[in-house]
Parts: structure tokens; sequence; C-alpha cells
């Protein structure tokens, strides 16, 4: 929790659902969007850096964290706008990681009139297909193998030396905090217990619309993440009328939680220089 403003925390209600969410500051409105192997307290050094100037908001999207949900095909895109409306939101910069980025893309394309900017983070591009590499695949196979054997130590284990560190990277080369926090992060959610939802995809998809995103947008990649995501990034690069892209070196898919001096300081300047 920020020490700089007060936090107002809350429950947003969604169809057949709720959203845990934070808001802690006044001023334009931030969004972040976390990764499908975190939960809103990934943001924790971006609510602390940010909320004396802008409005920031966190929350747990659906089937994550404390946030709850019934058995229902649902839209997260559509989610966002009922949170945001919930809390008296006209316009945020989305801010996304990993899933959340590809959340984040996918929702300032169906709601334009909602989103101010867009920071994707190490995400993916809907209807894109980048495929991995063979060594990738062997990786991610062993990963759905611990996956379907319910394994939890182990699969969050395997999850934290993916994300935190890298893939065929050295085990320790992530700080230790991160790799601790992450992994805390994905038991959870791993082994909560709530309804089963499924999401509704977007149609069309970001990558036959691409050339309708017209805000500011900011591309961060770290360039020891899969290679998948660094070919997303490159392609929003080339194909996003106003993006600029950013690569971290010797940083993997948590980027704001490994570098968050640097990623603060990037994405103040892009705040800055964009206006939002």
């Amino acid at each position: 929790m920020s020490t700089q403003s007060s936090t107002q925390t809350g429950y947003a209600p969604v169809e057949n659902g709720s959203l845990y969410y934070e808001v802690t500051g006044e001023g334009p409105a931030l969004l972040f969007i976390h990764a499908g192997v975190a939960d809103h307290t990934m943001w924790e050094p971006q609510v602390d850096f940010f909320s004396p100037t802008h409005k920031v908001i966190t929350y747990d999207t659906r089937g994550f964290g404390i946030s709850r949900t019934e058995n229902t095909p649902f839209s997260n895109r559509q989610d966002i706008f009922d949170l945001l409306n919930h809390i008296g939101v006209d316009r945020a910069t989305l801010i996304g990681n990993s899933r959340g980025g590809q959340i984040a893309l996918d929702t300032a394309l169906e709601f334009p009139v909602i989103s101010s900017g867009l920071v994707w983070i190490c995400g993916g591009v809907s209807g894109a297909d980048f495929p991995p590499t063979e060594a990738e695949m062997a990786w991610f196979g062993r990963m759905e193998a611990l996956w379907e054997a319910k394994d939890w130590d182990a699969l969050s284990d395997y999850e934290t030396l993916t994300w935190a560190n890298g893939i065929g990277q050295p085990e320790d080369r992530a700080p230790a905090a991160l790799r601790t926090k992450l992994r805390e992060m994905i038991y959870s959610n791993n082994t909560r217990v709530d309804g089963e939802a499924e999401a509704r995809v977007l149609d069309p998809p970001a990558a036959a619309r691409i050339k309708e995103l017209t805000i500011p947008t900011l591309v961060v990649v770290g360039d020891r993440d899969a290679s998948s995501t660094i070919a997303s990034a490159d392609y929003l690069a080339a194909e996003v009328p106003q993006a600029r892209k950013v690569v971290f070196e010797n940083v993997a898919h948590m980027v704001s939680m490994e570098k968050p001096e640097d990623f603060n300081a990037l994405l103040q300047d892009f705040l800055t220089n964009s206006g939002l």
C-alpha cells in the first residue's frame, strides 16, 4: 500500500462476478493490469511513485487474487469498462504486463473512449502468431505437464524460474526479492478456489485492426524474455502509428518488478511527454 496517499479499496460489480480494486491519489488516471502470474500487488512500487501526481488504480483481474467469479463466459475488456465506470473514471492510461499487456491492447481497441494512452509490457498481440523456438516449446511442455499433474509447488518454482529469470537463464539471475514475491503470487493463484470463467476473445483480434490504435503507446520488453514476446514488441513498434519501443537489457518478463526505478522513470517520461 502506498505511503504517499490514502487508498480507497472495494469491489466493483461485473458480469457474474466482482473485481477487487485499490485507488490511490488524485489526477489523471493510470490503470495497472497485472501479469497472469501475479496479482494487483505486483504494482506496489508504481503506486508509491505515481500516486502523488495521478489517480493510480490497481485491481485483481477475474480469476486472480481476491476477485471473484461465477462459472461464466466474460470479457476482460468489459470488466475494465465496468470497473472504471464504478470508480467514476472516464479515461485512463492502460498499463499492462504480460497477459495484462494483451488485455490493455485489446481494451484500447474495443473501448477507445476510455483509453487515453497505452503501455504494453512484455505482452502478446491477439491474432498474431509468433511461434516459440523448439527449446522454448520443450520448456513450456514441462510447465504444462506440471499443471496437468496439479503439482503446485513444482509448478510455482518452475514458473518463477521462467518469468523472473528467463528461459534458460541462471536460476539466480533475477533478484531474490523478486523471485520470492513472484512465487508467492503464482502459488496463491494456482491454488485459489473460485468459479470457472472463460474469457471472450477480441473479434476481430488486435492484429487485424492495429492501425486503429492512435493513442500514445509505449512498448516495453526485456531482452531475456521469450522469443515470441520480443517478436510481439517488434511488431507493435513497427505497426502502431505512435509507438515507442524500449528494451531493458538483461531483464526478463517482469520488467517493472525487476527494475522498478528505471521503469518508473521511463513511464514518467512517457506520461509527461504525452500529456497524460
